[in-house]
Order: structure tokens, then C-alpha cells, then sequence
């Protein structure tokens, strides 16, 4: 029995990109697919709020009633949740205000004029098993009690997914590793408490640095890792210098309390270099074992 056809909602204004796209899609051998298009921001969120479920949205950034990275933010206001996975459209010098949208909770950016069929294929595939993950992992109990982001069994359910799903799509994955520093010392000097409030600041500290899509957990008593798919064109140091400056900005606002220090890694890889996910979480362990040592 054939799939039922994947119902892509397209938000866009531009006449000649929508039937590009259409074409485009169109070209792709075992897709079938039904595509409705709105021209504004504000039809698409009408027709959104009747209740009629879609698969996927292609919200282009640059609309005539609305412009950038607000086009993303108003939409995620606008839209009830759970809402569909989103794919973000932008102009080649608009790609940052794409970066910004999936930090945010897009599942994607694709730069017009880059694109081809297979890549939107693929982006679209990715984009709506990743979302069915995440709203089956909220049935599941994987979040840490204290942090209140993943758990070690959270990041084992969630990153194993998440391999199965990239080497259908032959991407990367990155890693970043955080861990605490001096940790026995807060808790023998400041008392447990004190700890406690300082892991709860680096968890809060990565959900402000990372996209709502990563896979942010707490993987031991002062270890945090976050992992999700490396977007096109951004080095994964670039994440890591990301959290350091967070954490920076975080220790200045804060000068009246002990600075909090992390020790900070990253590191990407194709997707099937590893054939599951303790492989991958063993490599993490290694790596911040290495950083420890390192600096012991």
C-alpha cells in the first residue's frame, strides 16, 4: 500500500520561486507530494489556524507583509502548538537570518538558488521524522530532575534516532562538551546547594546557545552534551566559541557571585561512522576524559 502524499505547505510570495520550487519537486523520483501555497504571513497563518493538519512548511523569510527573521518569529507565534516542522527559504544575503531561524526551532534553511530536488527532498524527509521524534520523546521519561533538559537515557533514545535518520540523509552531527570545572570544590566550599544552582545555570546557559532542535542532556553528575545535525557551511568551532561567549556575557552579569568555568570541546562526523549511538557517546567520554587529563 502506497504512502499517502506528503502535504508541504508553501509560504511564498515570490511567483517565479514558487514554480521552481513546484518543479523542482516534481523532478524527484518516489515523492508524492500535494503543495498548497500562500503568497503573505498573514493568509498562512489564517489558513493554519482552521485545524487542517500539513506535513511540513516552506516559509520563505522574505514576504511582502513581512521581512527577515521576524518572518520565523511571527510565525511560531502565530501558529498553536505542536506546530509542523518548518523549512525556511532565504536569499543568498539573507543566509543569516536563516542561521537565526533554526536556532530558534526551524528544522532547516535552504539558500534559493542553491537548492536542487534532491536537496529539498532530502531537507523535508529530515525535517518531518525529526519533528515525529520530538513529540514522541515527550511521552518518554527522559529529562533530568534538577536541569530539567535530557537525560542520559533521553540523549541514548533521542541521538539514536537521530543516526538512523542521518544516514538515510548522509549528513554530520557535532558534538559539543561542557562540563563543569572545580565542581568538588563548589560543593565543598559553597555547599551542594550552590552546585546544584550552577548546573542549573549551564542548562539554561546551552538551551540560550542552541537551537531548539539540538539534543541538549545532562550525561553525568557535571557533564553536558549537546548533538545535533551541523548545518551546511558553519565549522563546528564556531558552536563551541558560540557557548564561550555566552558563558562570558553570563559571568559578567553575574560578577557578584563565583564565576562559573566549563570545560569546553567539540567535534563533528559523518553519521555513519557510527553504527549506534553508545559508540558515538563513547567517543564523547573519551573526549572530555582527554580534556581533563589535559589540563590535570
Amino acid at each position: 500500500m502506497n504512502a499517502r502524499p506528503i502535504k508541504i505547505f508553501l509560504v511564498e510570495g515570490n511567483p517565479s520561486d514558487a514554480r521552481l520550487i513546484r518543479e523542482l519537486l516534481s523532478e524527484i523520483p518516489n515523492i508524492r507530494f500535494t503543495l498548497e501555497q500562500a503568497e503573505r504571513l498573514r493568509d498562512a497563518l489564517q489558513r493554519l489556524s482552521s485545524g487542517e493538519e500539513v506535513d511540513v512548511v516552506l516559509l520563505d523569510l522574505s514576504l511582502p507583509d513581512s521581512r527577515g527573521q521576524d518572518t520565523f518569529n511571527r510565525f511560531q507565534e502565530g501558529v498553536k502548538e505542536p506546530g509542523p516542522p518548518v523549512i525556511v527559504l532565504t536569499q543568498i544575503e539573507d543566509e543569516t537570518a536563516g542561521v537565526g531561524a533554526v536556532q530558534s526551532g526551524a528544522q532547516d534553511y535552504l539558500v534559493k538558488g542553491r537548492v536542487d530536488g534532491n536537496l529539498i527532498a532530502r531537507s523535508i524527509r529530515f525535517a518531518i521524522e525529526r519533528q515525529r521524534m520530538v513529540e514522541q520523546l515527550k511521552l518518554l521519561s527522559v529529562k533530568d530532575d534538577l536541569t530539567g533538559i535530557y537525560n542520559r537515557r533521553g540523549f541514548l533514545t533521542f541521538g539514536g534516532e537521530l543516526l538512523k535518520l542521518g544516514r538515510r540523509v548522509s549528513t554530520q552531527v557535532f558534538l559539543i562538551f561542557a562540563g563543569l570545572d572545580r565542581t568538588k570544590w563548589v560543593n565543598e566550599t559553597l555547599g551542594k546547594a550552590e552546585g546544584d544552582k550552577a548546573l542549573k545555570e549551564i542548562a539554561a546557559l546551552l538551551r540560550r546557545t542552541y537551537r531548539e532542535t539540538d539534543t541538549i542532556a545532562r550525561i553525568g553528575g557535571d557533564e553536558f552534551v549537546v548533538m545535533g545535525v551541523l548545518a551546511t557551511g558553519i565549522p563546528v568551532e564556531v558552536l563551541a566559541q558560540r557557548l564561550q561567549r555566552q558563558l562570558e556575557e553570563h559571568n559578567r552579569e553575574r560578577a557578584d557571585a563565583p564565576p562559573l568555568a566549563l570545560n569546553i570541546s567539540a567535534a563533528s562526523y559523518p553519521i555513519g561512522d557510527f553504527p549506534n549511538i553508545d559508540d558515538l557517546l563513547q567517543k564523547a567520554d573519551e573526549m572530555m576524559y582527554e580534556q581533563k587529563r589535559a589540563k590535570a
